[in-house]
């Protein structure tokens, strides 16, 4: 399992992240046509490549296999094995900004979130999290801004029973946001947190996250 270059230095809340693919063209086009066309439609196949990316992740797992990687999957440390879906995990996405509900109408996280929790029959909890804070759009800010902008952005309204969540996003670009909304699932009860992403933005040859302005 691959190591997050990012994650090494400073270990996230949540467990591991898996990612669908990589955000480059031409696949980041299913992201741009979900957002800014509406085309729902695409939250089916965005869906299917986390899919596909946690069953290559649980195949290596069973097998014990060490070496080798599974397609845009990260680790925060290297040693666990994020791949592997907790039996009675609850699917939670992360919820948007309110400009961007008013400008797009609709959440893509919690579009994916529902076609994964179809594909897969775990139970879906959107009202699990909630945003509490609002800032500028994160498309345009820079990494360090990013960094320091989602602390203290996501809470829980209530106490969550002691399970597995598998937090869901459309694309990773920092790390930021999973972050924030992780600590908040588990200062709220949750007993370990897992990412499921889309797409994540593939790492740069100086060992850091690339940015991206995402759509």
């Amino acid at each position: 399992m691959p190591t997050c270059p990012d994650c090494a230095r400073c270990p996230p809340a949540y467990r591991g992240v898996v990612a669908g693919c990589d955000y480059e063209a031409p696949a980041d086009l299913l992201i741009t046509r979900l957002k800014r066309e509406k085309r729902f439609a695409l939250a089916g196949p965005l869906a299917g490549l986390i899919l596909d990316s946690l069953a290559q992740a649980g195949s290596r797992a069973a097998s014990g296999c060490s070496s080798g990687t599974v397609t845009a999957s990260v680790s925060p440390g290297g040693s666990s094995e994020p791949g592997v879906r907790p039996a009675d995990a609850v699917l939670v996405p992360v919820p948007a900004a309110r400009a961007s509900l008013r400008r797009r109408g609709f959440n893509p996280a919690g579009e994916i979130a529902r076609e994964l929790a179809r594909a897969t029959g775990l139970p879906l909890r959107p009202a699990w999290l909630r945003r509490v804070a609002e800032g500028p759009r994160q498309a345009s800010l820079d990494r360090a801004a990013r960094l320091g902008g989602a602390a203290s952005t996501y809470a829980c309204p209530s106490r969550l029973p002691a399970c597995p969540v598998l937090l869901v996003d459309d694309v990773m670009t920092t790390g930021a946001t999973l972050n924030a909304a992780a600590a908040a699932l588990l200062a709220a009860g949750a007993s370990e947190v897992l990412c499921l992403v889309a797409m994540r933005a593939p790492v740069e040859d100086g060992g850091v996250l690339a940015q991206y302005r995402l759509p």
